[in-house]
């Protein structure tokens, strides 16, 4: 049996989502269901966002993938309090732990005051900064 294998910058969407299931149902049959679930956290001023979080709970974790502030609302408690939301939810819905991670040293000095801990770094990703992974106990 010969093998075609492409290397592309643009994914059909259901190739993307065909490994996405695939995977899924490996991981399924391995562990058991993830129970992932989107999890949002959003603050708005009027009809505008101007700060939010966006991740997901699987497995008893919360990942925070995304967390940003406008630029003019950072320095008012914004990320503390959000993450506070958030993890909340993610106590309510079952999770024990949340883990987040971040190049940015001041978002980084922001999760540590919020109680999470570095676990792991990667150096120089991107070039000249840390990536640094942090996780909390939810308890």
């Amino acid at each position: 049996m010969s093998f075609i294998i492409s290397v592309t910058d643009a994914p059909a969407p259901e190739d993307l989502d065909f490994l996405g299931k695939s995977l899924a149902g490996f991981n399924d049959a391995a562990v058991g269901p993830s129970g992932r679930q989107p999890l949002a956290v959003l603050v708005r001023q009027g009809a505008d966002i101007v700060a939010g979080i966006s991740g997901y709970t699987a497995w008893g974790w919360l990942y925070t993938q995304w967390l940003w502030i406008a630029e003019s609302h950072r320095g008012q408690g914004l990320a503390g309090t959000m993450l506070a939301r958030a993890e909340a939810e993610a106590r309510r819905r079952g999770c024990h732990g949340a883990y987040i991670d971040t190049f940015n040293p001041q978002a980084l000095h922001v999760y540590e005051k919020a109680g999470y801990a570095v676990f792991g770094a990667l150096p120089d990703f991107p070039p000249g900064r840390t990536r640094s992974f942090l996780s909390k106990s939810l308890r």
